[in-house]
């Protein structure tokens, strides 16, 4: 069976600098869930979600998601066939193992609804007939947080769908100078070669179910989550379904490390992308400036982390 490591390092020899954003969301994947990416445009989003593809030699499926863009659109329609005589389901955009949902927030609320129950269901209906989506099926959504025009912004119970949420960020000095000379006689990705497959993507997503879970560490991870429940500066904190988030996250995380138990060490590193789409902050602490990764940190530090020797 092939190795997470070496998956993520053929990752970076095409998205150089991001190792910690590429771990979280190959665990996103395993764990079988799905990412929001909000950042910036230019900083690899799209790329992230081509290389992944290419690495595991899965289908590749990219949506551009626009306000004139209807559910059908992306989950297929039926088409009438005049030799058949008769409709026939011709498939979306959505009947991809890797879809990629390019700006999610400019898609209407209907298209919206549309992706994310597919999303949750992991099939379409469509004339009454139900068509399951491949698998594996891993959605990348993302969302530029610079426009604030013709924009419509996820309600919190929709962002609650998705596992996590990270930013790709700018790179470093040192990164970008090696971008631009790799880039320059061609393209990375051109010259990538798949790492694994579908079967190797299974044998990782079991290997999960290896990973031990002490009754410390289980019980702070729900402490975490039922901390932000008492904040004054939060209108609504993390639900029942972020602790079971941050417990299959960090079980993930620590098998593609290749570890056998599950340490607050593995908690602590996937809380942030977990909960920070998760915590509405009051009007009051937005004013002040308040960002949700800024509690979540104080709250890293106020939860008392057993000490683990597993």
């Amino acid at each position: 069976m092939v190795e997470a490591g070496q998956i993520l390092d053929r990752m970076e020899t095409v998205i150089v600098g991001k190792r910690p954003v590429l771990e979280l969301v190959l665990a996103a994947m395993l764990a079988g869930g799905h990412v929001l990416i909000e950042d910036r445009p230019g900083v690899a989003k799209t790329l992230l979600a081509r290389t992944l593809a290419r690495v595991f030699t899965l289908e590749f499926s990219r949506v551009q998601l626009t306000p004139d863009l209807l559910p059908s659109d992306l989950t297929g329609t039926g088409i009438w066939n005049e030799h058949e005589r008769a409709f026939v389901f011709q498939p979306g955009p959505i009947f991809g193992q890797i879809v990629l949902a390019d700006e999610l927030n400019r898609a209407t609320p209907r298209t919206q609804a549309g992706l994310l129950e597919a999303m949750e269901e992991r099939a379409v209906t469509v004339d009454g007939v139900r068509h399951p989506l491949p698998a594996p099926f891993f959605v990348i959504a993302t969302q530029n947080p610079i426009e604030q025009q013709g924009v419509f912004p996820l309600p919190e119970a929709q962002l609650d769908r998705f596992l996590i949420q990270v930013a790709m960020g700018y790179p470093g000095y040192e990164d970008e100078v090696r971008i631009v000379m790799d880039q320059a006689a061609g393209h990375p990705l051109d010259e990538l070669k798949p790492v694994a497959g579908a079967r190797d993507f299974a044998e990782l997503a079991a290997a999960v179910q290896q990973v031990h879970t002490d009754d410390s560490v289980l019980g702070y991870l729900v402490r975490l989550a039922r901390a932000t429940r008492e904040r004054d500066d939060l209108l609504l904190g993390a639900s029942p379904r972020a602790s079971l988030a941050l417990h299959h996250m960090a079980r993930t995380l620590a098998a593609i490390r290749g570890e056998r138990f599950l340490r607050p060490d593995h908690v602590k590193a996937v809380a942030p992308a977990v909960l920070r789409h998760r915590l509405i902050l009051t009007p009051q602490a937005r004013l002040a400036g308040v960002a949700p990764d800024d509690i979540i940190e104080e709250l890293l530090a106020e939860v008392e982390a057993p000490i683990y020797t597993g």
